[in-house]
């Protein structure tokens, strides 16, 4: 995952975790990527990767704060270093500036846009605000109307939080209401700050460091709530169930469906390993992962190391590992691990009933909603397995 423009946005959502990243760079930086970084890492990235089709993914902050011609540009480098491959591009917005220029390139380079947006205007505008505390809302569904109308293949993002967490309906009936076809559900959890937070000046917790014990901390008051987050899933499966099934996309949805399938969960949170997804922050310097952008997980520049060194380096193989080596004994024995793997590391900062660290906070809530939909996964996924569709649960029932 790129991040073209490091930490800057141009809202000021409250519970954003990215934001605070700038006090980890110096007061002179530019937060904008060089043009020696972009080509260093396109042709890296693909020469690197053994695969036939090679993704990109682009976020922030805003990625459309660097301006439509460096991606104009980073389009024409991957072209000329693709040497065969085929190239995808994933790209997540707040919309906010998405003029008819943005979504004509968008829309033209078969960009896959994620748009953030959080619910109706009631729940999006409490949190996504601008600079100056304004709404949001308006501005980012005429932009969606905007992609709508030139093309341009996108999804939603939500932020469910603990006040969008009591109100699944309203959120994904809106969703629904505006045109979206692609739903994804990101379940916010972020800690009030803990030594090491206050030490890198920020203000929110670092994640927890797996091997040892967790430090007690209490989660923010926006925080989505454990049971909570798996009512708002089960509420909203239950609704698609009745006409959706086929029609609606929503991620959560998907990858529980693959991995009744038999096949590994397509998500990082729920995959048994994790690793792969490192970022690239704008001056070059490679992190563990997006919720890991901290000093001691910094593994070098992209203009002193290669892809593969950084990747392949002893401190990301044992960072991956120990999410699977640091699954206490309760997780280990649980129906529902072959789907959710323990979860994100950095959310696995609770003590089990037994008192090994390690588990998940939002565990009781992955239970309550992966329980909830085994009948009806076992049934769909007894479809697939005989050529059927998905969607003829709907018939069945």
């Amino acid at each position: 995952m790129v991040k073209p423009i490091g930490p800057v946005c141009n809202l000021a959502c409250k519970y954003c975790f990215y934001l605070e990243k700038q006090h980890l760079f110096p007061d002179n930086e530019r937060y904008k990527m060089s043009d020696e970084i972009l080509e260093t890492f396109v042709k890296n990235y693909i020469e690197t990767n053994p695969a036939q089709e090679v993704g990109f993914a682009w976020q922030g902050g805003e990625p459309t704060l660097m301006g439509v011609d460096f991606f104009r540009k980073a389009v024409e480098l991957q072209k000329k270093y693709s040497n065969g491959k085929k190239i995808t591009n994933a790209f997540q917005t707040n919309g906010i500036v998405l003029d008819d220029e943005w979504c004509g390139f968008l829309a033209e380079n078969h960009f896959l846009v994620g748009i953030s947006i959080d619910g109706p205007p009631e729940i999006n505008d409490q949190f996504r605000v601008d600079k100056l505390g304004k709404p949001t809302t308006e501005i980012i569904v005429r932009s969606i109307e905007k992609m709508k109308k030139m093309g341009v293949t996108f999804n939603s993002l939500s932020c469910v939080n603990r006040l969008s967490g009591s109100k699944p309906l309203e959120v994904y009936n809106f969703l629904k209401s505006i045109g979206v076809d692609f739903m994804q559900f990101i379940p916010i959890v972020e800690r009030l700050p803990d030594e090491e937070a206050e030490k890198l000046g920020i203000e929110l917790a670092t994640p927890p460091n797996l091997d040892e014990e967790p430090e007690a901390s209490e989660v923010t008051k926006w925080s989505v709530q454990p049971r909570q987050y798996g009512n708002f899933l089960n509420s909203i499966f239950d609704e698609w169930m009745k006409q959706d099934v086929g029609k609606i996309f929503v991620q959560i949805f998907d990858v529980a469906l693959s991995a009744w399938v038999g096949y590994p969960p397509g998500l990082c949170s729920f995959a048994p390993q994790c690793g792969n997804a490192l970022i690239l922050e704008h001056n070059g310097d490679v992190y563990a992962c997006d919720h890991f952008m901290y000093p001691k997980y910094n593994r070098g520049n992209i203009l002193e190391k290669s892809l593969d060194e950084m990747v392949f380096s002893t401190e990301q193989i044992k960072f991956g590992s120990d999410k699977l080596n640091a699954l206490p004994n309760f997780c280990l024995k649980c129906g529902v691990r072959f789907v959710c793997n323990g979860g994100c590391p950095k959310q696995r900062f609770l003590k089990t009933k037994q008192g090994d660290p390690g588990l998940n906070y939002l565990c009781a809530g992955y239970k309550k909603f992966f329980k909830h939909i085994d009948p009806y996964m076992q049934t769909m996924a007894e479809l697939i397995q005989t050529g059927r569709p998905a969607a003829d649960i709907m018939i069945k029932k």
